[in-house]
């Protein structure tokens, strides 16, 4: 009988204060190590999101550049809708600002409000910054949609890329890179498209230390000859 009461209250007695301290100590480690991969995380989280908050604007402006190139309008003498190719040191046809790009090409989105084509002339070049200090510049695309305008056509500017310190644009005859290309010019090579177009655009100092130049180098499909339209590349 003395036997069972001493079992009864032994099984009553539960944890001693020992077991209670490892107890908590041991949920007190698990809380630490999960807390700190909580926050290893979020970290984590946080800069991979700001690269690629970062990056994103880089790559729609190089994507932007890459369809336009592909799109790029074969030009022909007097031909109102294919226009001219021109790349390096330029000014704009259109509104004379200093661009290293302008053609014609087919990336135009088509609305039902708006009469225009597919076939729109676009122009790359830098600008002095609003945003940025002295010195700082930023890449613009232009936009021109109506084609066939009797007087001065609109030219939509459409900031790409902010903090770009210089854009460089060489045109390949197939021989080599030419840093000025027009086909305007009838005394030259430089009547057709070139095979490829290479641009560098170097970022300035609100891209990191490290940031660089970034480099796009576009074939182009076709290139004219006199009347006839050869396919470059197969």
């Amino acid at each position: 009988m003395s036997h069972r009461r001493r079992s009864r209250t032994r099984d009553r007695r539960g944890f001693t204060l020992i077991e209670l301290i490892l107890s908590i100590g041991a949920a007190a480690l698990i809380l630490i190590v999960a807390n700190q991969v909580l926050f290893t995380s979020l970290r984590l989280r946080d800069r991979v999101s700001d690269a690629v908050e970062a990056a994103a604007p880089l790559e729609l402006a190089l994507d932007t550049l890459r369809l336009d190139l592909q799109g790029a309008v074969t030009p022909k003498t007097n031909g109102l809708m294919s226009g001219s190719f021109r790349a390096g040191n330029l000014s704009s046809t259109v509104n004379s600002q200093p661009v290293s790009l302008e053609f014609n090409t087919t990336t135009g989105t088509m609305r039902p409000a708006e009469p225009w084509g597919a076939v729109q002339r676009v122009s790359y070049g830098l600008r002095n910054s609003v945003d940025g200090g002295p010195g700082a510049m930023d890449l613009y695309r232009g936009i021109t949609r109506n084609l066939l305008s009797l007087s001065t056509p609109e030219v939509e500017d459409q900031l790409l890329l902010r903090d770009v310190l210089r854009m460089d644009v060489e045109s390949f005859d197939g021989l080599q890179w030419q840093p000025q290309w027009d086909t305007t010019d009838t005394s030259g090579i430089t009547t057709n498209l070139p095979v490829a177009v290479r641009v560098r655009l170097q970022r300035g100092d609100s891209w990191g230390p490290n940031a660089g130049a970034v480099e796009l180098l576009v074939p182009m499909g076709t290139q004219s000859r006199t009347n006839s339209t050869s396919t470059v590349g197969g």
